[in-house]
């Protein structure tokens, strides 16, 4: 089992910026690591100018997901963890109104985001439709570039790099297929979120593990609650109206409370219902992604685009299934940051790659194996849910109107959550040895639909709702 790649639960889960994992916060950090090799180089000060060139999918939906904002913050040395979200909009008017950019807070330069940043809407780069090249110029008159790949999920690769990762660890489980992770289940008969726990301590220790988890399960918690409380209408020109507030607000029921807490008491208080239980659901959902949306912090779970899923699941466990502890909680994200792991192996979880199969399916999944282990399932019948979620979801294009995380994402994710149920519920009640498609079979049909697929269904905005609705941007 030698060649493997390691991947962390901290790599399927990363706090940022939105809309996008791999137009926004990918080309964000890949910006930030453009600019660390250049002071790495000793070769920042010196520099006079930038020019960033965009490809392929970047170039022909960066503008609705503020890959150009993201790239200029990213050298700008900002963070996506820690930058203030409602700064954004000052800092970028600022930088545009000057000409000027502080390279990584040190050096300025002469900067014109209208003029130094390319979209090559026609050219597209061999290696993946997300490609960025950055070019630097120096006082010498020498010239430097690197080329990045924004891979999904915030995850980054330089042109001619090997692996994504640059801390491999060895682990006591390796694991690239379901098959493998069922084999060390079986061996020592832990759980699927016990063998990940085990092999995350190759990375840090366990209480660091768990403190990390939960700040996940708190910046989650806090899109889903600020989006339940943000009314208007999400930035980018479509006029499309927020609609978890008025929900919220209608499911609550004039109910009084004071933060998060004293919420969760109010929904729980409102009882179970079945149309109010999916209401809620849906009503979590919503909240993250317009978020999301309006360039709000969230967490890339596995993508931006397809960020309310997970967070929509895991507070239903939390609010009506007794998933109210922090140790469900941590068994719940290690749980399904596995199964996300597998699909990225074995798959991808880029829409630009796969359609939105591979973002909002890939969650559905990791969100149906988590629910399932967590309310008493066995190892076999989480794996069984995450094959029926993306079972479901094969072939789901990846169509954005103008090109924003917005029209159809933001009520998919709503989809995916109620999927990632039902398939959990089904698993539950059903026998894993009479299962005909395995996961492993259904992620390699996954990536087998997504050569296929159309590069119109790809995140390009070129097919599918994207040129069959007729909307008018009344700003951009």
């Amino acid at each position: 089992m030698g060649n493997y790649e390691a991947i962390s639960v901290f790599d399927m889960f990363k706090i940022g910026v939105g809309p996008s994992s791999s137009h926004t916060l990918g080309p964000w950090r890949a910006a930030q690591r453009f600019i660390k090799a250049l002071e790495d180089k000793q070769l920042l000060q010196s520099v006079i100018s930038i020019e960033v060139l965009l490809y392929g999918s970047l170039a022909k939906t960066g503008i609705g997901h503020g890959t150009d904002v993201a790239v200029i913050l990213g050298l700008c040395g900002e963070d996506p963890v820690t930058f203030d979200v409602n700064a954004i909009g000052e800092k970028i008017s600022s930088i545009t109104q000057s000409r000027k950019l502080i390279l990584n807070g040190k050096h300025e330069i002469d900067f014109s985001p209208a003029e130094d940043i390319e979209f090559l809407y026609t050219e597209s780069l061999p290696y993946h439709p997300n490609a960025l090249s950055f070019l630097a110029k120096f006082s010498n008159a020498d010239s430097w570039a690197e080329t990045y790949y924004s891979v999904g999920g915030g995850f980054v690769q330089k042109e001619g790099e090997e692996s994504t990762l640059a801390d491999q660890a060895e682990l006591p489980f390796p694991i690239d297929t379901a098959e493998e992770l069922l084999h060390w289940c079986r061996k020592t008969g832990m759980s699927v979120a016990e063998v990940v726990m085990e092999n995350e301590n190759s990375w840090r220790s366990e209480a660091k593990t768990r403190e990390g988890l939960l700040k996940i399960w708190q910046v989650m918690k806090e899109s889903i609650y600020r989006g339940c409380h943000a009314e208007g209408y999400l930035p980018g020109g479509l006029q499309v109206k927020r609609r978890s507030a008025d929900l919220n607000k209608k499911l609550i029921q004039g109910k009084s409370y004071s933060g998060y807490e004293s919420w969760v008491q109010a929904i729980k208080d409102g009882g179970s219902n079945f149309n109010y239980i999916l209401d809620w659901v849906s009503c979590f959902a919503l909240a993250v992604n317009e978020v999301n949306a309006s360039f709000g912090r969230v967490v890339t779970a596995p993508t931006n685009g397809a960020a309310g899923v997970i967070p929509a699941v895991l507070q239903y466990y939390v609010c009506f299934a007794g998933g109210d502890t922090d140790e469900k909680v941590i068994n719940f994200l290690l749980t399904a940051s596995e199964v996300g792991s597998i699909f990225k192996k074995g798959a991808t979880i880029s829409a630009a790659m796969g359609g939105c199969q591979a973002e909002i399916g890939v969650s559905s999944a990791m969100a149906a194996a988590a629910l399932t282990e967590c309310m008493g399932g066995t190892q076999r019948q989480a794996l069984m849910a995450a094959e029926i979620a993306m079972e479901h979801h094969l072939g789901l294009t990846c169509d954005p109107i103008k090109g924003l995380v917005q029209i159809p994402c933001i009520e998919r994710n709503t989809m995916g959550a109620i999927k990632a149920i039902t398939a959990s519920q089904l698993a539950l009640q059903s026998t894993p040895d009479f299962a005909k498609v395995s996961l492993d079979g259904v992620i390699k049909t996954m990536w087998q639909t997504a050569l296929d697929m159309n590069h119109k269904y790809k995140e390009t905005a070129d097919g599918g709702l994207a040129v069959n609705i007729p909307i008018s941007l009344s700003e951009c």
